[in-house]
């Protein structure tokens, strides 16, 4: 079983528009189901980091708040991480994602394809 964090657009291209954002996420959530009917663990970083950035009193996405939030949390979760599954769409965070992913260690998936069945 794998721990596998979901990286893709989510501000990116936005203008960060909420009805943008929203269809980013749901693109990414759309992973999730399938990676855990594989029998693995999905994560996405906006799933622990949104709560924190609302917690701590953010007004708006791209304030320093955010920023000072959102990638650390994806970083972090990266060190407990087995693999990233890289969904299409540009994404500088997500970009930095599969790089710390490769320092560490992590496999890299493209595809839902890639990603095997653990159900065994």
């Amino acid at each position: 079983m794998q721990l596998i964090l979901i990286a893709g657009p989510y501000r990116s291209g936005t203008g960060n528009d909420p009805v943008l954002i929203q269809k980013n996420m749901d693109n990414l959530e759309a992973m999730a189901l399938p990676i855990f009917r594989k029998g693995h663990v999905p994560i996405i970083g906006e799933w622990v980091a949104n709560p924190l950035i609302s917690l701590a009193g953010s007004k708006e996405v791209g304030d320093a708040i955010f920023t000072e939030l959102q990638y650390p949390v994806a970083h972090r979760l990266l060190t407990k991480c087995d693999a990233i599954l890289r969904i299409k769409g540009a994404s500088k965070g997500a970009d930095q994602d599969v790089a710390l992913g490769e320092k560490l260690g992590l496999t890299i998936y493209h595809s839902l394809d890639e990603i095997p069945d653990n159900n065994g």
